[in-house]
């Protein structure tokens, strides 16, 4: 049995980690849960999974389950999150949308815990601290996104042997404005963004989806867990999302994982890894999933894609800072303070107003996050 803790386990990525563990419950023990704010679907998922560990955000919450799993050590808060990853497991998932989780992975990997990583902010932001770590520790890092799952697997054959790779290719659907006139973007509103054509996720992750700046995201990430520079990372739009990723090696071949866009394909691998095991999820048909067409992205107008590469490249803080004003941006979006053409009006600010640094430790991340983010909201205040 391998004990899992799920940090993140009311978000969609949590709840769908929770249902490759029930169909697979012979195999894994969930042994810690952590939530936000959404204290009815925790106490279902404790009450279903006996936890030995719980972690809720409030201390009001953490009391009144604390009077109902008397016998469940339980937590709140910051620090509580962080005690909960540190808890040794075989598996923790970290499935906290944002930067909220950085500290708590770093504790994580310290414990030693072998990580599965659904949490694209984590490596952008830190993954210069992250990697080095993780390899000092023999700590793996298992992407729980299905771009990087797709990449892992392409690479399996040559061992991840980097002297092979010729480039990366990130496959991306281009969310659902991929055909739309560009001149109608600054009218988009967010239920028109929350509409992905493909994927089951998020509110934040679907914007980002919208805007391109996931797969910029996913850019940096993919240069921090493989150790590919750059400009050995390339970006296709591809828009039934059947081939999730594609590796071209050395010798001008390619490589692609496919399969229906379904989390729980990529959330099992990192469960199971390296083995696959027979599940019940419903299997591509190749003559009826459509035409496997692929675009150039249009970078003029969906320039945060552009953006993030070169963030990536300058390094430092630089992604750190483009992450945070981002988080904000969407933030301000979704409750309408902003249009959709905004959000890189806003995240390009930010990397005006703040001096791009480099070597810094994780604390100094931590704090650079927190203040992006409170003087664009207080500007908007």
């Amino acid at each position: 049995m391998k004990d899992i803790i799920i940090l993140g386990s009311t978000g969609s990525i949590g709840t769908q980690t929770l249902d490759v563990i029930r169909e697979f419950s012979d195999q894994f023990r969930v042994k810690g849960l952590s939530a936000g704010r959404n204290i009815s679907l925790l106490r279902e998922q404790v009450r279903t999974y006996q936890p030995e560990f719980v972690c809720i955000q409030t201390e009001s919450d953490y009391h009144l389950l604390k009077e109902e799993f008397p016998n469940t050590t339980l937590f709140f808060g910051s620090a509580g999150l962080n005690e909960i990853a540190q808890v040794t497991c075989d598996l923790l998932v970290v499935a906290i949308v944002g930067t909220t989780a950085l500290k708590a992975t770093e504790i994580g990997i310290k414990s030693g815990s072998p990580i599965g990583l659904a949490c694209k902010e984590v490596l952008v932001t830190a993954g210069d601290i992250f990697m080095p770590l993780a390899k000092e520790r023999n700590v793996p890092i298992l992407p729980i996104d299905s771009e990087h799952a797709a990449i892992k697997q392409c690479l399996a054959g040559i061992g991840e042997d980097t002297k092979q790779i010729s480039k990366l290719i990130l496959t991306a659907s281009g969310g659902p404005f991929f055909k739309t006139d560009p001149s109608l973007l600054h009218s988009i509103t967010p239920e028109d963004a929350l509409k992905h054509p493909n994927w089951d996720m998020g509110s934040k992750i679907s914007i980002d989806s919208a805007t391109l700046m996931n797969k910029g995201l996913e850019v940096i990430e993919a240069h921090h867990l493989f150790s590919v520079p750059y400009d050995q990372i390339d970006v296709v739009v591809h828009p039934t999302s059947i081939v999730h990723s594609m590796v071209e090696f050395t010798d001008g071949t390619l490589l692609a994982q496919m399969g229906s866009p379904d989390m729980r394909f990529p959330i099992q691998y990192a469960l199971s890894y390296p083995k696959k095991w027979e599940n019940p999820w419903p299997k591509t048909s190749l003559t009826s999933c459509g035409a496997l067409e692929f675009f150039e992205p249009n970078i003029t107008a969906f320039p945060l894609l552009k953006l993030a590469f070169d963030m990536g490249i300058q390094g430092g803080n630089a992604p750190a800072i483009m992450n945070a004003a981002n988080e904000s941006a969407v933030s301000l979006f979704l409750s309408k303070k902003i249009r959709f053409t905004d959000i890189h009006t806003t995240i390009l600010s930010a990397l005006e107003r703040f001096p791009i640094q480099h070597n810094l430790s994780l604390d100094d991340l931590i704090h650079c996050d927190k203040e992006v983010k409170e003087k664009i909201l207080y500007d908007y205040h």
